[in-house]
């Protein structure tokens, strides 16, 4: 587009070459890219000027254009597949930073009005201790410590029908029930998910600390809660209201190597699930007042049958009846 005007063009003097060569390189260089022939065209004509005789300056350049024609399907070919490439994994990344729906609605320019939902469950952990055992360690060991954590809590919750929405230093974030809404199994999804993350956390090795045991603290509770898109550069899906609170606060009231489960999760779990809890008794939150809480033991479909806490120091109620 930026060029000289008029445009630059060589001067062929009309001895030096046939019309008929000099009027197919005129049309070539045509500013009108319609009137311009394609490398088939060129070649018939360039063919046609030689009338059948031998001349090697002709075939050269008959020779050459077939080359570069057919090296320039080549290159074509080879740049589409490798934008499909490029296209797929920056979908592929975009999905892992935002639900999928709320993405594609992005990528179409469409804005993302943020919604209320009625129900929803959330799951909030951390780590017990983590901010003394960040002490005893150099600042590379805390990285590849958490990372490893989390990319296999990562792998454990590609199992179910959640959707990460963040992590901030070793507290870790997951909800069920948004953007796509599924019932009462939301709060499904969660538990069953928790009694994986707890049994992984009792088990994983911690590479600058052999031995020790992984002090995960989990909380969950369900209830409404308003999510949407925050920012334009790097954008989050963020979720708002006193679920959220609750949640957080169900985390910070529990205790090591336990999922404390608020009374609303709980209530749905009786009515859509075949799960264990411990009745744990009143718990003052702040700005909630006493609050009955339960522990979330285990699943008797099989799922997790086989984890069950070592607590045992008050009466069980499963599904609100007492057991043994």
């Amino acid at each position: 587009m930026k060029r000289e005007n008029p445009p630059h063009r060589p001067k062929v003097p009309q001895r030096k070459a046939p019309p008929q060569l000099n009027s197919l390189m005129d049309r070539c260089w045509s500013d009108v890219a319609d009137l311009r022939p394609t490398f088939d065209v060129i070649l018939k004509s360039l063919k046609s000027l030689t009338h059948g005789r031998e001349v090697n300056l002709m075939e050269t350049l008959i020779t050459r254009l077939e080359d570069y024609a057919s090296n320039l399907e080549d290159v074509v070919e080879d740049r589409t597949r490798q934008l499909a490439e490029e296209k797929k994994n920056s979908e592929m990344l975009l999905y892992q930073i935002l639900p999928q729906s709320v993405a594609d609605q992005l990528k179409r320019g469409e804005p993302v009005t943020p919604e209320m939902y009625d129900n929803v469950t959330i799951y909030f952990s951390d780590i017990v201790g983590f901010t003394a055992m960040s002490a005893k360690c150099f600042p590379m060991q805390v990285v590849s410590f958490l990372n490893d954590l989390y990319s296999a809590f990562d792998s454990v919750i590609d199992d179910h029908d959640v959707y990460k929405v963040e992590t901030i230093g070793d507290a870790y974030m997951v909800v069920s029930g948004l953007p796509e809404r599924k019932g009462d199994q939301h709060a499904v999804e969660i538990c069953r998910m928790a009694l994986g993350l707890l049994q992984l956390a009792q088990t994983f090795p911690i590479r600058h600390s052999p031995g020790e045991t992984l002090q995960l603290r989990i909380g969950i509770h369900s209830g409404p809660c308003c999510a949407g898109v925050v920012g334009k550069k790097m954008p989050r899906y963020c979720l708002f209201g006193d679920t959220v609170n609750t949640a957080s606060r169900m985390e910070s009231t529990g205790q090591p190597l336990k999922i404390h489960l608020s009374e609303t999760a709980k209530r749905i779990l009786d009515g859509s699930g075949n799960f264990i809890t411990q009745y744990r008794g009143p718990v003052e939150m702040k700005g909630k007042g006493v609050q009955d809480t339960y522990w979330l033991i285990g699943e008797e479909s099989g799922y997790h049958s086989n984890h069950l806490h070592s607590s045992c120091d008050v009466n069980y109620r499963h599904h609100g009846d007492s057991c043994a």
